[in-house]
């Protein structure tokens, strides 16, 4: 049973149902009672017509002669009765003349209705339930007249009848409304909630998508008729349509960021081999000749510069986990443009071929960070300037009040390489010149974490004889 209504459209046609069914009830009830009243009402009133038709015969002369009772609209089951010292009473039958009776017991029940002319409810042995009222009044016997109490009555069987037989319908007419309520709210919720089954549909068609690894195509998605956020179907298809757009590029970078790292630890291997191999070429050749002095010293000389290349690679490489890691840096003021005054004086002295230019504002300006790390910046940016233009190219570093820029009039960036310049191991050796010194491609994917890691963000726009490199920093 619990199982059985625990959909929203069972529940929603039991809610239904129950509506109906309680408001039947107290529709029935209201219209029973109301009836009754009415019907009483109609009776009270009868009775004290038949009452004041037996008084107005009184004025006249005294009622009852020979023990008789006489008055106006009084039909099958009407009681009239005297009670004084010659009590009797009877019950007027279907027939004419046809008349019962009333027993003692009768008579003493009736003899405790006040005789204030108001209308009573009595029950009569052998007789049952009667309205009743009484009046004082003067009775006309064989032996004389006699004061005494006059009492007027009519059965309230009918009227009990009636609202039986009322409230008896109403319980039919109530079933075969709830039954017709639950078939039309069965039909009608159903119907109505048929979007949201289809947008139930597609999200167990995303949900059996493999999606834990490799790249996903989610291309379910909620139909648009049922993405009008109007309605509260469409406010679900809308969302969950905005969810499933979330998902996929989550699920996109996911696939991304896997192959980028594939492809990291596949281009740092690359970059480790080469060194390693060189390494272990000149150990070897130094150990067949240990004799020779010369191949000796060469021997260690190589193995000394591919070990610092390694060293500066690895380190390279701890910088970026340590940034990709979130790991805070200094922060602390740093005099930017003694910054750059001191990277632009080394690279004069590194390549006096080029040409060096530094603008700087009138003001000094400081940013907060991590002096050491911005320095690399810097010093990255400049290298990376030195190495991939030919001699004479002018290199301009301009300092603005949010950070600065490098510009240089070299060839440029390649198009295919312009896009993807701030990823790890790019390198732009092969279009470029000056590619005989040429780095492992982590000069810019480091200016970039640095800068990220400041809060900063760091910009790229190259054509030939006009590239430029921006770094902006929080101030």
């Amino acid at each position: 049973m619990r199982n059985r209504f625990a959909s929203l459209t069972s529940r929603l046609v039991v809610t239904t149902v129950v509506l109906v069914a309680v408001l039947s009830v107290l529709i029935g009830t209201a219209t029973s009672l109301a009836m009754r009243n009415y019907l009483m009402d109609q009776l009270d009133s009868d009775i004290v017509s038949s009452a004041k038709a037996i008084t107005s015969d009184h004025d006249d002369g005294p009622p009852g002669a020979g023990g008789r009772f006489t008055g106006r609209n009084q039909g099958p089951g009407t009681l009239n009765a005297f009670l004084g010292t010659d009590q009797h009473g009877e019950v007027l039958g279907s027939r004419p003349g046809d008349r019962r009776a009333l027993s003692s017991a009768a008579l003493e029940v009736l003899d405790d209705v006040p005789a204030d002319g108001r209308v009573h409810a009595v029950t009569l042995p052998a007789f049952g339930s009667y309205r009743v009222t009484a009046l004082e009044a003067t009775m006309l016997s064989p032996s004389g007249t006699a004061d005494g109490v006059l009492v007027i009555g009519m059965p309230s069987s009918d009227v009990d009848d009636t609202v039986a037989s009322l409230i008896w319908w109403e319980a039919l007419l109530g079933l075969l409304g709830v039954l017709v309520a639950a078939g039309a709210a069965s039909y009608v919720v159903r119907r109505q909630l048929r979007p949201l089954h289809e947008v139930a549909d597609t999200a167990h068609a995303v949900a059996a998508l493999p999606l834990a690894s490799g790249e996903i195509d989610l291309a379910e998605r909620v139909p648009e008729h049922l993405t009008d956020e109007r309605t509260e179907v469409g406010q679900v298809g809308a969302a969950l349509n905005t969810l499933l757009a979330h998902v996929e590029s989550s699920l996109s970078a996911r696939h991304r960021s896997e192959q980028q790292v594939r492809q990291f630890v596949a281009d740092a291997s690359h970059e480790l081999r080469s060194p390693l191999a060189t390494i272990a070429g000149y150990t070897e050749l130094a150990r067949r000749r240990p004799d020779d002095a010369g191949t000796v010293r060469t021997a260690l000389d190589k193995v000394e510069e591919e070990s610092g290349r390694m060293t500066s690679l690895v380190e390279d490489l701890l910088l970026l986990a340590r940034l990709d890691s979130g790991r805070p840096l200094e922060r602390r003021p740093v005099d930017l443009t003694l910054l750059l005054l001191e990277a632009v004086s080394d690279a004069r002295v590194v390549a006096p071929d080029h040409r060096w230019q530094l603008e700087l504002p009138d003001d000094a300006v400081e940013v907060e960070g991590d002096e050491q790390r911005l320095h690399q910046v810097v010093t990255n940016l400049l290298t990376n300037a030195r190495k991939y233009t030919p001699a004479g190219t002018t290199v301009t570093v301009r300092a603005t009040a949010s950070g600065f820029a490098v510009h240089d009039d070299g060839p440029g960036f390649p198009p295919e390489l312009a896009d993807h310049a701030f990823e790890r191991f790019a390198r732009g050796d092969t279009s470029r010149t000056r590619g005989a010194d040429g780095g492992a491609g982590l000069g810019l994917s480091l200016v970039e974490a640095i800068v990220s890691a400041h809060g900063g963000t760091v910009t790229l726009a190259s054509e030939p004889g006009d590239t430029t490199l921006t770094v902006t920093l929080p101030s």
